[in-house]
């Protein structure tokens, strides 16, 4: 594991995220259960959008993500203060290749992470009530994605709200669903090189010390993309 000691959120933490998976969307690449997304090829092509634009996809910040933000402190300090630890403030992970990534909220002694959430109070409620059947399938993903970067044993998921009693929930590391999702990535990475690769035969990829002729636009990266896509389907080698 590579750990870069940015802030997440900053202009630099969105340039390390950009054309890399990252376990927030992994649920894009593998399902909760195991099976391969229906999502895989499109979060390809927004990826090499990345490249080519030379800068991340904007995305659309709902009101509970902006909440979450602002809580994430008060509920770091409050699972502190339950299991008598410090979390380390962590910025971005990759792999030792670099090519897959994620952004735990903290690291918790050697072998932790911690996940802090914010969610709705209806959705809080139902860990207030249910706390035994884990965290959301919706984040299954992301959080044993999470484990994959970091190599690490264990995360505790914080269900947090200023207004209710707050809930940990403990998620171990599973072996079984690591490796499916470590094939599926596998594929994935292959196939976003591929892309990238002929993006840059066609000179659309610029180096860092190179200036654009002229201006691209988010429309014309999406006309480039389609071009790709019509040349060959993910996880498929392009029709002559």
């Amino acid at each position: 594991m590579i750990v870069h000691n940015v802030r997440q959120g900053s202009p630099a933490w969105m340039e390390l995220r950009r054309g890399v998976p990252t376990a927030s969307c992994f649920e894009k690449i593998i399902t909760p259960t195991g099976k391969p997304s229906a999502q895989a090829e499109k979060y390809m092509y927004d990826l090499l959008a990345e490249f080519v634009l030379g800068r991340p996809l904007e995305g659309l910040k709902m009101p509970w993500m902006e909440r979450g933000s602002e809580l994430e402190s008060d509920a770091a300090l409050w699972y502190g203060f339950q299991r008598d630890v410090e979390p380390e403030v962590i910025g971005f992970c990759t792999t030792d290749d670099g090519r897959i990534g994620a952004s735990p909220d903290r690291l918790v002694g050697e072998e932790g992470l911690l996940e802090l959430k914010c969610p709705s109070p209806g959705v809080h409620v139902q860990y207030l009530l249910y706390p035994a059947r884990g965290v959301d399938k919706a984040y299954y993903p992301q959080v044993q994605g999470q484990l994959y970067v970091t190599g690490r044993k264990w995360t505790d998921v914080v269900s947090y709200h200023p207004e209710l009693p707050s809930v940990i929930v403990r998620v171990a590391r599973d072996e079984e669903f690591i490796a499916l999702l470590g094939s599926s990535l596998k594929t994935f990475c292959e196939e976003l090189a591929k892309g990238k690769a002929e993006l840059e035969r066609r000179g659309l990829i610029l180096q860092p010390d190179e200036e654009p002729e002229e201006f691209l636009s988010e429309a014309d990266a999406d006309l480039i993309i389609a071009d790709l896509r019509q040349r060959g389907s993910y996880g498929q080698q392009p029709t002559a």
